[in-house]
């Protein structure tokens, strides 16, 4: 789809990674905040700075796509799913 393996295998290493644009970065912040939401919550500064990026609208679709994302992970998991890095 024209993703680069670059980006996409540099994917856990985005914070020292300097092709993915700020406004990537901070969703993909983002996206650690929310699946980590017992222990990191979503503050109210990393909320503005998603916001200098996306509208309320591209905001919601965000966090419904990394909840959806965490959902199907979960259930790979609950069902005995196991990565075989084939």
């Amino acid at each position: 789809m024209g993703e680069t393996e670059q980006r996409i295998y540099c994917g856990s290493g985005w914070h020292e990674c300097e092709f993915y644009t700020e406004a990537e970065k901070v969703a993909l912040e983002l996206a650690e905040h929310v699946t980590l939401i017992p222990t990191k919550r979503v503050p109210d500064e990393l909320y503005q700075r998603v916001r200098e990026h996306y509208d309320e609208k591209q905001y919601v679709d965000l966090v419904l796509i990394i909840n959806q994302i965490n959902s199907w992970n979960r259930i790979s998991i609950a069902m005995g799913n196991i990565a075989t890095g084939k």
